[in-house]
């Protein structure tokens, strides 16, 4: 389906793309303008509880697109997407402190170990990805969940810190020694200590439309469509020449490399990070955001990891239902994919991707649809 802008056809994949960016920047903007505004007009327009969720809303909508790549575009279910993050963020904060002194400029500094983060998390995909992606279903599930939970436990018996002497790494505190003037920047079960902080709000908005860049871009290409066909019917696929494991291992690859680069802008928020943060749960933190948005819609993805995320913290300025927040919360996620599921709202929306004139132009048909049959009958 195409349709013309300025004289221009355009399709309507492109069109989506487009609306995707007009929300994120769309977003960005409307928040930069209340920040901007709520001191001279002297009243809280952003609270600070929820301007210290914004650079983890970001992450967790990054990480959000990222799966959906590998769980709506390839078709595999996998549970072990924090690794991913842990291994960027880890990465991200070691190399945040060896290049203190080379780089003085933060954002500069910030986005170098944001690029290690990625470089750190294509690593982990493809170590896992080589002999994995030949699995399939459960098996995949439970491979990848396995991986997350290896990293989780490597990352809590890892030390790693800088001396006169240099680079020092071990896996137990035994072994872990530094001169004097060492300092340590992973301390095993104590995590990454002593971190400067050093995301922001328009790093984490600049990263997801890398992000979209990245996986629009790649879901409406050759390879896309390949990756596409993979997951309708991967024999048919296969029997047209298609190359299963490239193009399996191309699409987990980059989301593990996107998931590296949002731990690495989450690790650099806070002045300790954890190990503990990327476990079994957050995995499945994220899997919601996807299923809920929708298996291969990016939109929904992203609306459903910045509302989700941020709506724990929304109700708890609501002091009639504190207590009751995290039981209103789960009430409101069942309630979402109970709707979600309604077959009548899916012919709607569309099972692909949200969109506000694919929405009319089906109301539209099926109003005339309607009209039609009661004439036939």
């Amino acid at each position: 389906m195409e349709k013309r802008l300025n004289g221009k056809r355009i399709s309507k994949a492109s069109l989506n793309g487009f609306v995707n960016y007009g929300i994120v920047i769309a977003a960005f903007a409307l928040i930069q303008l209340l920040l901007a505004v709520q001191k001279p007009l002297g009243v809280t327009l952003v609270s600070n509880i929820m301007q210290s969720l914004l650079v983890p809303a970001c992450c967790y909508i990054v990480m959000a697109v990222s799966l959906n790549l590998t769980v709506g575009i390839l078709g595999e279910l996998s549970l072990g997407h924090a690794g991913f993050m842990s291994l960027g963020a880890f990465s991200g904060v070691v190399a945040s402190f060896l290049l203190a002194e080379a780089i003085p400029f933060a954002p500069l500094r910030l986005a170098l170990s944001m690029a290690v983060g990625a470089v750190f998390g294509a690593a982990g995909g493809v170590i896992v990805g080589v002999p994995v992606l030949r699995l399939q279903g459960d098996y995949l599930a439970i491979v990848t969940l396995a991986f997350g939970q290896i990293i989780k436990n490597i990352i809590m018996v890892l030390y790693v810190g800088v001396d006169g002497e240099g680079f020092h790494m071990a896996l137990s505190s035994e072994r872990f020694h530094l001169a004097e003037d060492g300092t340590a920047i992973i301390k095993g079960p104590m995590g990454a200590v002593g971190v400067q902080k050093l995301a922001s709000f328009t790093a984490g908005f600049v990263l997801i439309l890398i992000t979209l860049l990245v996986v629009q871009n790649l879901v409406n290409s050759r390879s896309g469509r390949a990756i596409m066909a993979l997951r309708d019917n991967r024999i048919a696929a296969e029997s047209v020449g298609i190359n299963v494991t490239k193009y399996k291992l191309m699409a987990f690859v980059i989301s593990a490399a996107l998931a590296g680069a949002a731990g690495a802008l989450f690790g650099l928020n806070y002045s300790s990070t954890v190990s503990s943060k990327f476990g079994f749960n957050t995995s499945i933190l994220i899997l919601v955001f996807v299923v809920l948005g929708g298996l291969g819609s990016i939109r929904g993805s992203i609306i459903s990891a910045a509302l989700l995320y941020i709506l724990p913290e929304m109700l708890r300025g609501f002091e009639f239902i504190t207590k009751a927040r995290m039981l209103i919360y789960a009430i409101i996620l069942i309630a979402v994919m109970l709707t979600i599921n309604n077959p009548a709202l899916k012919s709607l929306l569309g099972e692909r991707e949200l969109s506000l004139a694919g929405l009319l132009d089906k109301l539209k048909s099926g109003g005339k649809s309607k009209e039609k049959g009661g004439a036939g009958q």
